[in-house]
């Protein structure tokens, strides 16, 4: 795994050569919804990488945002999020990240989140720790709600779940050092993972979203589960992941 994990990282910052490349260009921009957009970008890193990783590991399957989202989760299946943070994207914005994880018996296998603009690369392979750039990464030690900074994210189908996200954010804000919103799941979760973050709470993720930051969080020694239940999988209805030791604490914050 760990030859593996390395063979797909450097297929992942290849793909992010395309993203800066087009960063600062025009950009041709359709939208899949209301507020939710996708750009050629998108579309162009998502192939590349599953030309790439399926030389890596071959027979593997997809599941992809923008060319196979309905896809199952099976063995040996590389989940790809080619631009998180499409919007920021859009506006230039250097928020955003490309997320690639590999699910494998039951498990997320492998992570690896890129953040093409801001020069960071954070992995993970199950039971090997995490890291960004080479160095080991580890969540915050922080044990105060009031010395935490947290993260959160506004779903596409905002105006399905606008009253609970501003009931909640209200008692986040209040309770704890600062909220931020970069726009992109897979960056708070890398956030998180390093120490950055104390916490990150979001309503209705996709599995691309989520899947290579769960490992590198919990590989960096943080815990992940739903609002209301310990357990968590990559169709839960919302993440809550945290450096631990202020977990329960902010649950009582989002789930009073």
């Amino acid at each position: 795994m760990q030859t593996l994990l390395e063979k797909a990282t450097a297929a992942v910052l290849e793909a992010g050569e395309i993203i800066r490349e087009a960063y600062n260009k025009p950009k041709k921009i359709k939208h899949k919804g209301r507020i939710d957009l996708v750009t050629e970008t998108d579309l162009a890193v998502e192939n590349f990488l599953k030309v790439k990783l399926s030389e890596l590991l071959p027979d593997s399957s997809f599941l992809a945002e923008e060319t196979s989202g309905n896809a199952e989760l099976i063995d040996r299946t590389w989940i790809i999020d080619p631009l998180d943070g499409t919007t920021n994207f859009a506006h230039g914005l250097p928020m955003i990240a490309t997320s690639v994880a590999l699910w494998n018996e039951g498990q997320v296998q492998i992570g690896i989140v890129n953040l093409p603009i801001l020069n960071e690369v954070f992995v993970a392979v199950r039971g090997g720790g995490a890291f960004m750039n080479g160095e080991q990464i580890h969540v915050s030690d922080c044990d105060s709600l009031e010395e935490s900074l947290i993260a959160t994210g506004f779903p596409y189908a905002i105006e399905e779940h606008v009253d609970f996200i501003t009931d909640a954010l209200s008692r986040v804000l209040v309770k704890t050092q600062g909220v931020r919103r970069p726009g992109a799941a897979a960056f708070d979760l890398a956030y998180t993972a390093c120490g950055r973050y104390e916490g990150y709470y979001e309503n209705a993720l996709k599995p691309w979203d989520m899947a290579a930051g769960w490992l590198l969080v919990e590989e960096a020694g943080g815990r992940v589960t739903e609002y209301k239940e310990d357990e968590f999988n990559l169709y839960s209805p919302a993440i809550l992941a945290t450096n631990s030791r202020i977990h329960e604490k902010l649950r009582s914050l989002i789930i009073p």
